[in-house]
């Protein structure tokens, strides 16, 4: 880290710090906003042309960078769902249906679970995003499935574990009320649409290989992304998940988020979300207003913030790996090893290659 944030005081509330904002970061563009449309759609066309003429050795960055522009599609969605895209909130609806769709991402069923993940951060039980791993759950699994766990949670694999969370939360209709359902359908309709048209378009026009070429690993780079960008903004050694009778909305919106600083052409690309802390101050703030949120909470409350950018996320990208699973009172967390006679070797290979690192 580039700063660990000091705790924020008991008695600050979320209001004061929102309030401390100038109120122009909450201004809605829509030019901005359909700026960013035309950006991920030019980028990841871009992209497509760049995978289509490099040589085969050049490939895996040519689907880098194309998921990287896919990431923007979802971005996009995103602003979206926290109605910052527009005024008109079927025009978002919209919008965030048909820019998630090729990722196969259902708007309306991530917006809801998205919102819990916002209003719950940090919370023990309630929050969707990188709960950390129970302990009573764990040992109460057969050794097979503790296996598997630990070797996507437990390895470089956890940068594509957003993918488990896409299939556990956003397809499960009994996860949604009565109520919220006939927009969950329509949602997962767009997406069963694209699946079932775009899919044969690509395969008929390039065949099995250029299904995984075009569209199959740049989904998996837009995963990558996914999972990575989300994993720092919300895992920490010092960070906490607590109990409901002990959490505090501004303790873990400002001081239990982390800002991370990534290549210049990556935050262009994907409009700035790695600028997480004012996003979950508040929701409102659409994303090309996001770093002039980020400097007006530095220069209020940058005590409390952390803070971190490449290459130092590295090393808190591997203990989130070797180390960052299981949930503890105490120590926030400990190892999937912690109560093992011997270390798990995968896990402290790791920890060996880390060391000789540093």
């Amino acid at each position: 880290f580039d700063q660990v944030g000091a705790p924020v005081p008991e008695g600050v509330r979320l209001k004061q710090v929102v309030d401390s904002l100038p109120p122009e970061v909450f201004e809605l563009s829509e030019a901005k906003a359909w700026r960013a449309v035309a950006l991920s759609l030019a980028s990841m066309a871009a992209s497509l042309w760049l995978i289509s003429a490099v040589p085969a050795w050049l490939l895996p960055a040519a689907w880098f960078v194309a998921g990287t522009a896919f990431t923007g599609f979802f971005v996009v969605g995103h602003d979206a769902a926290h109605r910052t895209f527009s005024r008109n909130k079927l025009l978002e609806d919209v919008v965030g249906t048909l820019m998630m769709a090729p990722l196969i991402y259902p708007f309306e069923p991530w917006r809801i679970k998205h919102n819990q993940h916002h209003a719950f951060t940090n919370q023990l039980v309630q929050d969707t995003a990188w709960h950390p791993v129970m302990k009573d759950d764990f040992e109460s699994w057969p050794a097979p499935a503790r296996a598997l766990l630990t070797l996507v949670l437990g390895t470089p694999l956890k940068c594509f574990a957003s993918i488990g969370h896409w299939l556990q939360w956003h397809f499960n209709l009994g996860l949604y009320t009565e109520q919220q359902r006939p927009r969950v359908l329509v949602s997962l309709a767009a997406v069963g649409a694209f699946m079932a048209v775009g899919w044969p378009l690509i395969w008929a026009k390039a065949g099995a290989w250029g299904f995984v070429k075009y569209w199959l690993m740049p989904w998996v780079g837009y995963h990558f992304w996914m999972s990575t960008f989300t994993l720092v903004h919300h895992t920490a050694p010092h960070i906490p998940f607590k109990h409901r009778d002990e959490w505090d909305a501004a303790q873990a919106q400002l001081g239990g988020t982390v800002h991370c600083e990534y290549p210049r052409w990556v935050e262009l690309l994907c409009h700035d979300i790695s600028v997480h802390i004012p996003h979950h101050v508040s929701t409102r703030i659409p994303s090309y207003n996001l770093r002039r949120a980020h400097a007006s909470l530095l220069e209020n409350w940058g005590q409390y913030m952390n803070l971190t950018a490449l290459p130092k996320h590295w090393k808190l990208l591997q203990l989130c790996f070797s180390d960052l699973h299981i949930f503890h009172r105490e120590a926030n967390y400990v190892p999937f090893d912690h109560d093992s006679e011997g270390k798990n070797p995968l896990l402290q290979l790791q920890r060996n290659v880390a060391a000789a690192f540093t």
